[in-house]
């Protein structure tokens, strides 16, 4: 028994000495580099302890002073690796705490070490020796003020604007796409928009000016989609040269050699999406591309398919498929055939994904402009060739009383900054080209979606694989779309609607409206970890997640939410993180109470079923669509993915992807440790777009 009963907080606060969370400390840097157990914690953990009693045996030693002796006692036992490690995490943490001081607001929400590891390697401006000479508040308040000017060109106060953003933002509440942060208020002229579309014309001068257009656009950070059913198929005859084409697949690997090359806006690979309509002669060579790892990794790829096609493979029947050059038919497959084609290589690969292209256009709210052929590279946004689209999400997370039960006013005044915010970025949005310029402004689509969904669901006591789950996410969902629609209606009632607002499909529907759509639901693979919460509408990947920090130093933690529930009801020990962190998940683990098991039902806890149902009812009230990935277990069977897409099918979602654990060599987040030699325990990264891990996806949030 220690004779020290309490320890100064940083704060000053005495509080009681609890052997426990040093233990715990203990044991989570070392598991972090070498795997250790709860035993040698424990024997680290009481030797601090009795350096405590002996330096301190009449009062509080500080918060300080334990963690120095941590820090030398893991040096004495022989883990110098793990005090290196502890010591960094120490310091990052110092310097949280330093920019939570800078914020200068004391009921703001804490920025995680994360958090802070991802503003300062991503977001927070550098000088010319990479020295970052800015700060999370400073960075919120450059981006506020910079959107806010827009407010003056239609009688608005800027000041108070800027003010207004400032505060969503710095509260976590809402957040931006990356391009915005990164590019807005700064000296560059990079695009805010996250979202672009291409067309790929069928010559050579027009595939080579689409890849021009690619690289100005992703060196402002933003992602691209293709439709590249323009072209004609492999040994089509080409007049010109008296010789025949090399069909979509050949060109798709020069535009992925090149965006491998150039760096979005510095920062990262930029990210694309490759499309190819079901009935193209080469549909086969397009749904296999992917096949062999390493081909096309800048590159989500989906095949889209047609109420007729799927029609076909409900009856068994041929169908057409069309020389894009001669408008005529080229050859007949069986679709059924095709169909396995598409499902056996999104088992092997998680590649190809599948947009259901009469569903994405029977939602176009501009249709005498033309079909929508493509996405972003995410998936979620559908857009016309040339077009633009702004992105932010509202933390739902942050949207809940005390009791738990939703604040539905402050989601409503949540809605009406962020629907003014998306409206300004339009108008201040430097545009790479000027096709995007117009078209863009003609529509002003913007995109509000959610992030923390989980993390919103848990809050409540509500399982993501329940009834009551899909009810509440179809419930925000239609509260979302309709108080963002109110919003644009008010900002076109002040503003004008957008110039195409006669040629839509809300003409007579609404007295006026500023944007052509206004919901989206992005993945947010890197703000949802400037957040602190969950990422989009997918459930939890893992309770338990390693956390590069410093240099490659890392650390273990656990869902915060978790981690404070576990504190609550008296199941936070070594023995039990062990445990947790051997699974990744906590389904099978006994040592934890049956409720919270239900609760933290992870990705590949979840029947896929759910998966799909969340999905489709996030989409039902959703005007463009919704960015999910089916996560499977590694032992899902083929048959396994074929459910899943006839089933969002069915339930009338825009497009569907599936990842099944493992397909692929190398893959962000990994479940479990089943041995030191291999990364296995649930990695966070920032590029992890909910399950489909292509380098880039978190452009779109």
């Amino acid at each position: 028994m220690s004779t020290v009963k309490s320890i100064r907080k940083r704060d000053g606060r005495i509080v009681p000495f609890d052997q426990g969370k040093i233990t715990n400390a203990i044991y989570k840097a070392l598991f972090a580099v070498e795997g250790s157990d709860g035993t040698t914690a424990k024997a680290v953990s009481d030797r601090v302890v009795e350096k405590l009693d002996r330096l301190y045996p009449d009062g509080a030693p500080t918060v300080e002073a334990i963690q120095d002796l941590v820090v030398e006692t893991l040096r004495e036992t022989g883990h110098d690796p793990v005090a290196k490690d502890y010591q960094a995490y120490r310091l990052r943490k110092a310097e949280l705490r330093a920019l939570r001081g800078e914020l200068g607001i004391i009921d703001e929400p804490k920025l995680t070490v994360n958090a802070i590891e991802v503003l300062g390697a991503r977001y927070l401006l550098k000088d010319e020796k990479g020295q970052i000479t800015e700060t999370p508040t400073g960075m919120f308040w450059r981006v506020a003020k910079a959107i806010a000017a827009a407010d003056k060109a239609y009688g608005g106060d800027p000041e108070a604007g800027a003010k207004e953003f400032y505060t969503a933002m710095s509260r976590l509440e809402f957040i931006p796409n990356s391009p915005t942060l990164f590019n807005a208020g700064t000296k560059t002229s990079f695009a805010l928009s996250a979202c672009y579309v291409l067309p790929v014309e069928d010559s050579l001068e027009g595939i080579f000016t689409t890849l021009k257009n690619m690289t100005l656009i992703e060196q402002t950070g933003g992602g691209v989609g293709f439709d590249f059913s323009r072209l004609r198929p492999t040994g089509d005859i080409v007049r010109t040269t008296i010789g025949v084409a090399s069909g979509p697949v050949s060109f798709m690997k020069i535009f992925d050699a090149a965006t491998e090359v150039i760096k979005a806006g510095g920062r990262r690979r930029g990210a694309m999406m490759a499309i190819l309509r079901v009935d193209h002669p080469d549909v086969i060579e397009f749904i296999t591309s992917k096949a062999r790892p390493g081909v096309l990794t800048n590159f989500n790829i989906s095949v889209t398919v047609t109420d007729a096609f799927m029609e076909a493979v409900e009856k068994n029947t041929d169908y057409d498929l069309i020389n894009p050059r001669t408008k005529k038919p080229a050859k007949r497959l069986n679709a059924r055939y095709v169909w396995d084609r598409i499902v056996d290589n999104a088992w092997r690969s998680g590649d190809p994904g599948i947009v259901f292209i009469d569903e994405v256009n029977r939602y176009n709210p501009t249709p005498k402009l033309g079909a929508m052929e493509s996405t972003n590279p995410c998936g979620e946004q559908p857009l016309l060739p040339y077009e633009s689209c702004n992105l932010g999400s509202i933390n739902l997370s942050k949207m809940l009383r005390p009791d738990a039960s939703v604040d539905w006013e402050k989601l409503r005044a949540t809605i009406k900054t962020a629907i003014r915010f998306l409206d300004n970025v339009i108008d201040v949005n430097p545009y790479p080209l000027k096709e995007t310029d117009a078209i863009t402004r003609a529509n002003r689509k913007i995109g509000l979606g959610v992030m923390g969904f989980a993390d919103f669901l848990i809050l409540m006591g509500v399982p993501y694989d329940s009834e009551r789950a899909v009810e509440i996410g179809e419930e925000m969902a239609k509260f979302i779309e309709e108080e963002s629609a109110k919003a644009s209606e008010e900002l076109g009632l002040k503003r004008g609607s957008f110039p195409n607002f006669k040629d839509s499909i809300w003409e007579g529907k609404y007295k006026a409206r500023r944007n052509a759509t206004v919901t989206t639901v992005a993945p947010t693979g890197t703000i949802s970890i400037i957040a602190g919460c969950s990422s989009g509408v997918e459930p939890l990947f893992a309770v338990a997640f390693m956390r590069h920090v410093l240099e490659g130093a890392r650390l273990f933690e656990l869902h915060p939410i978790f981690e404070k529930m576990a504190k609550e009801r008296g199941f936070y020990g070594g023995e039990t993180l062990e445990k947790i962190v051997s699974h990744g998940t906590i389904g099978d683990i006994k040592e934890v109470p049956e409720d919270i098991r239900r609760l933290f039902v992870t990705a590949h806890d979840i029947k896929p079923e759910w998966h799909v149902r969340v999905q489709a009812a996030w989409q039902k009230y959703t005007e463009n669509a919704v960015s999910k990935t089916v996560n499977l277990p590694e032992d899902a069977s083929i048959g396994d993915v074929e459910s899943v897409y006839r089933l969002a099918h069915e339930l009338h979602c825009k497009g569907v992807t599936i990842y099944r654990y493992g397909s692929k060599g190398t893959q962000v987040l990994n479940l479990g440790v089943e041995a030191r030699g291999e990364e296995k325990v649930a990695t966070a990264e920032a590029e992890y777009a909910g399950g489909r891990p292509v380098e880039g996806c978190e452009i779109c949030g």
